[in-house]
C-alpha cells in the first residue's frame, strides 16, 4: 500500500501543488492539509481519496505558491488616509510639527501593510485544483499497481517454493511408522523382566503413531496454498484475506514441525517457515 503521487498546475498566477503519499495501515487513515482558501473543499477532497483508496495511512497536501505581484502585501490606502487626516488634525490643533518623513510614518501605522481580506476560491480555480488532485491520486494508484504486480510475482514464487518443499517431505515419511514401531519393540526387548499384553501394545502403538501422522496437515496446507493463489488472482481488496490465509498456513506448518521426528523433515519445515515469513512481511502491502 505504499505509494506516492504529485501534480502541479497553475491558475490565475498561482501554482497549485498537490502531493499524496501512503504507507501501510489496516484501514484508511487519511490526513488532508490544504491552503486556507481550499478549506471549504476539504470534505470533497477526502471523498475523492476515499473512493480511490481502500486502505493505507494516506497524507495529502495541497499548497499554493503565488507570483511576486500577488504575494506582495497590499497597502491599505483607505486606512493610511485616515491616519494621515488624524495626524494632520492633531498637528494643527496642538501646534505640533508634521513628521519629517510622513510617508514612512504612515507605513508603520497598525494594519496599513497587513493582509486582512479573506481569500475566496472561485469555481474556475477549483476546477484546475480538482484536476491536480485527481492526477496526484491517479499517480499514487498507478504506483500501487506496479508494486502490486511485483508483489504478486513474489508471492507466486514463495507459494511455489512452499509447495515444492511440502512434496519433498514425502520420501522421509515412507517407512517412518514402521521404524517407530521397531524402535519401540527393541526398547521393550532390552528390558528382560518386561511383561506386556501384545494386543494392548499394538493399540498403544497405533495411537502413538497416529499422533505423529501429518497427512491431514499436509492436505490442509496444500488447500491453503491453492486458496491463497485463487484469492490473489481474484482482484484488489484481498489483503486482509491473504493475511488470514497466511496465518492458517503457519498453523499447519508449525503442527507439521511438531510432529516431525526426523532431522530431515524438521529442516524442510524450517525452510517452509522462512518462505512463509517473507509472505507475511509483504502481505501488509496488499490492498
Amino acid at each position: 500500500m505504499t505509494g506516492y503521487g504529485k501534480s502541479v498546475a497553475t491558475a490565475k498566477g498561482k501554482k497549485i501543488r498537490v502531493e499524496i503519499k501512503s504507507l501501510n495501515s489496516k484501514v484508511l487513515d487519511l490526513s488532508v492539509r490544504v491552503a486556507p482558501a481550499y478549506r471549504e473543499k476539504e470534505m470533497e477532497i477526502r471523498s475523492m481519496v476515499s473512493k480511490a483508496l481502500e486502505r493505507g495511512k494516506v497524507e495529502l497536501n495541497l499548497t499554493i505558491e503565488k507570483d511576486e505581484a500577488q504575494a506582495a502585501t497590499p497597502i491599505n490606502g483607505a486606512l493610511m488616509e485616515g491616519y494621515y487626516r488624524q495626524i494632520k488634525t492633531i498637528s494643527e490643533e496642538r501646534n505640533i510639527p508634521m513628521p519629517a518623513d510622513l510617508f514612512a510614518t504612515l507605513l508603520r501605522m497598525p494594519d496599513v501593510m497587513s493582509r486582512t481580506e479573506a481569500e475566496e476560491l472561485d469555481e474556475e480555480e477549483w476546477a484546475v485544483a480538482r484536476k491536480a488532485v485527481e492526477e496526484a491520486i491517479g499517480q499514487l494508484v498507478e504506483f500501487r499497481m506496479q508494486e502490486g504486480a511485483a508483489l504478486q510475482k513474489k508471492f507466486t514464487e514463495k507459494i511455489n517454493n512452499i509447495s515444492t518443499l511440502l512434496k519433498s517431505i514425502e520420501p522421509y515419511e515412507q517407512g517412518r511408522t514402521e521404524r517407530i514401531r521397531q524402535r519401540l519393540l527393541e526398547a521393550l526387548d532390552n528390558i528382560p523382566e518386561a511383561k506386556y499384553d501384545q494386543n494392548r501394545l499394538e493399540q498403544e502403538m497405533i495411537y502413538y503413531i497416529e499422533k505423529l501422522d501429518i497427512n491431514e496437515e499436509k492436505q490442509r496446507l496444500a488447500n491453503h496454498l491453492k486458496y491463497f493463489m485463487e484469492t490473489m488472482d481474484n482482484g484488489h481488496g484481498q489483503g486482509k484475506k491473504l493475511g488470514f490465509i497466511a496465518q492458517e498456513m503457519g498453523r499447519e506448518i508449525n503442527t507439521t514441525g511438531s510432529k516431525s521426528n526426523q532431522a530431515e523433515m524438521q529442516n524442510i519445515v524450517v525452510k517452509m517457515k522462512d518462505e512463509l515469513e517473507q509472505i507475511k512481511e509483504q502481505v501488509l502491502n496488499v490492498m
